[in-house]
């Protein structure tokens, strides 16, 4: 099966409601689309989200990876030697995670599906059906507790709570949604890098004092800060996770060796896709290392990409894939079936999603 082709289109879908973190606002999803062609005709679909205050990637930045590095790069080889192509896609330029992550799971779903299965049960076909956490935007207070009770109405028992913008203030925050959700309800924390470990410290430890029972804190502070996560990591209970600070199986390596985080978020946006991240699940299962599945703000194509990793390698014990819930439009045909907190694999070959709304492909 040769690549003959790459094309690129682009994806607009407004969210339900507006995306808050300590980083920035988004009220709309504007992604890049990419399909790999066989010369069979058939495709493999992937996506990237422009996220430039995470991955440093932007619309232009995506299109000229993908159309002037990793397109002339890769196009005639031939995709059942998986391992040469995806050593050429990684190494045709450095850095540039997010164009690379929708290519590479593009190559994925066309290779599943030339072998005529579903996308996780060639990556371990762990389980076909798990729960997803879902996004409480960072908020005034009295919103983001009646956006929470909202939440649980649906039926998620898992929420995600987005805060960083106002150090102590955040503890109230978070007493006020755990009063309103009740013992019930599972409640991460997702500081977006933003406290200082210090504060992070501080904080946390009022979380415990109150006996909030927070099941992780995300990142609580700069990427860069290895020292200050791992100095965070050993003064307080609640179990921390790495994001930001984990892009690369390296940076996994690293940040398991010191013990500087509990968990590890992997996000195919920062891993460069599914070869990486599988990399990534390996270190941490030889190490006992729980990881969880994330997105950014992505539809139900590169989230289903993530769903089928998920889905396939057991030591991914935590789901915050919750970019389909969050938009403002109906699913797409195919892949697997969003309901919900419950994400459920389908039998479609590869990833599975198709006739995807991005008008012109070139």
């Amino acid at each position: 099966m040769r690549i003959v082709d790459i094309q690129v289109g682009k994806l607009s879908l407004p969210l339900a409601h507006p995306f808050k973190t300590a980083l920035r606002t988004v009220e709309r999803l504007e992604d890049i689309v990419v399909r790999v062609i066989g010369e069979d005709g058939s495709m493999g679909y992937g996506e990237a989200p422009p996220t430039a205050v995470i991955t440093g990637d932007t619309k232009g930045s995506i299109l000229c990876a993908i159309q002037d590095f990793i397109k002339p790069a890769i196009v005639g080889m031939d995709l059942m030697d998986l391992p040469a192509v995806m050593e050429k896609l990684n190494g045709c330029m450095v850095h540039n995670t997010t164009p690379k992550a929708a290519v590479d799971m593009a190559l994925y779903d066309l290779w599943a599906k030339a072998q005529g299965k579903p996308l996780y049960q060639l990556l371990g076909g762990a389980r076909p059906a798990f729960e997803t956490d879902i996004t409480i935007s960072v908020n005034p207070t009295q919103e983001m507790v009646r956006d929470s009770l909202e939440a649980v109405e649906r039926g998620f028992t898992t929420l995600k709570i987005k805060v960083g913008k106002e150090g102590t203030a955040d503890v109230e925050r978070i007493a006020a949604i755990r009063a309103a959700v009740g013992p019930g309800v599972k409640l991460r924390v997702d500081a977006n890098q933003g406290w200082t470990a210090a504060q992070s410290v501080a904080i946390i430890k009022a979380m415990e004092d109150k006996d909030l029972d927070i099941e992780l804190v995300e990142q609580p502070v700069p990427a860069l800060d290895v020292a200050g996560l791992k100095y965070v990591t050993g003064q307080v209970d609640t179990p921390i996770l790495a994001d930001e600070a984990v892009f690369s199986p390296v940076d996994a390596a690293n940040i398991i060796a010191i013990h500087a985080a509990d968990y590890i978020n992997i996000k195919l946006m920062k891993t460069g896709g599914i070869w990486n991240a599988l990399k990534i699940c390996e270190l941490a299962r030889q190490h006992g290392v729980k990881c969880m599945i994330g997105c950014m703000l992505e539809s139900q194509v590169s989230v289903a990409a993530a769903a089928h990793l998920c889905a396939g390698q057991d030591i991914i014990t935590m789901a915050d894939l919750d970019g389909p819930s969050l938009c403002a439009t109906p699913p797409m045909p195919g892949g697997p079936v969003f309901d919900g907190p419950t994400i459920s694999m389908s039998a479609d070959p590869g990833v599975g999603v198709e006739n995807i709304p991005c008008g012109t492909w070139r």
